[in-house]
């Protein structure tokens, strides 16, 4: 039972190839691209008040500098809620669960930021080691102990985004098996699980989008941080 629980999140191969690139390349084919004449459809006119409005939002407490990370973290928060969302639909594959992936994206843009921070402000960026009217004898402890929580950010990133995916896939799974289960012998039971499974599902469609807007909203406070 725990070995069919967690198959799901093991990728899938074809003929030995991963299928993982596939489901990566899903997002570029989704969305349309934007049209050469002036009048554009419905869609794309719904594509770019999102993600307009989604910039003007992350951006609006960081000063011009940051302001060169838009494209990316817009495309970032477009990439990793389409992965999320089409992860739930059956017989799919979700590569955000995957903890190595989402590594990927968080160690190189936390990494980005702390570089930023200390090319442009060294003095600022190595005051956040080190709080302001610290006793003396809590410098080293307090250096330890911020240079700790430093390095854990993209690993919190990581984890965080992992385990919500994977605690919800598994719940749905969970209560879909016991409502097949339960589909003869109990009706009104497997009623019950239904209408509860129908829940989880939209449940999980709301965190697959707000774990998707918390991700790239903490990496704008780490920018902000360091801009």
């Amino acid at each position: 039972m725990t070995m069919n629980l967690f198959n799901q999140f093991l990728s899938p191969t074809f003929l030995g190839l991963p299928l993982i690139a596939i489901a990566l390349m899903a997002p570029c084919l989704l969305y349309p691209s934007p049209a050469p004449w002036w009048q554009s459809n419905r869609w794309m006119t719904l594509q770019n008040w999102f993600i307009g409005s989604f910039i003007k939002q992350t951006l609006s407490p960081i000063n011009t500098k940051g302001h060169s990370w838009a494209l990316l973290l817009a495309t970032l928060m477009v990439f990793l809620i389409t992965l999320n969302t089409l992860g739930l639909l059956p017989y799919t594959f979700t590569p955000t669960t995957q903890l190595s992936l989402n590594m990927a994206f968080a160690v190189p843009l936390w990494l980005a930021t702390v570089i930023m921070g200390f090319r442009n402000s060294p003095t600022h960026a190595l005051g956040h080691l080190l709080p302001e009217g610290t006793p003396t004898p809590l410098v080293p402890i307090l250096i330890i102990i911020e240079s700790i929580s430093l390095l854990i950010r993209p690993l919190a990133l990581g984890v965080r985004l992992t385990a919500n995916l994977t605690a919800g896939h598994l719940l749905i799974q969970l209560v879909s098996s016991a409502a097949f289960s339960l589909l003869l012998s109990q009706t009104t039971a497997a009623s019950l699980a239904v209408g509860l499974l129908l829940l989880l599902t939209i449940l999980e469609i709301a965190v697959a989008m707000i774990q998707a807007y918390v991700f790239v909203l903490l990496l704008s406070l780490y920018l902000q941080e360091n801009v």
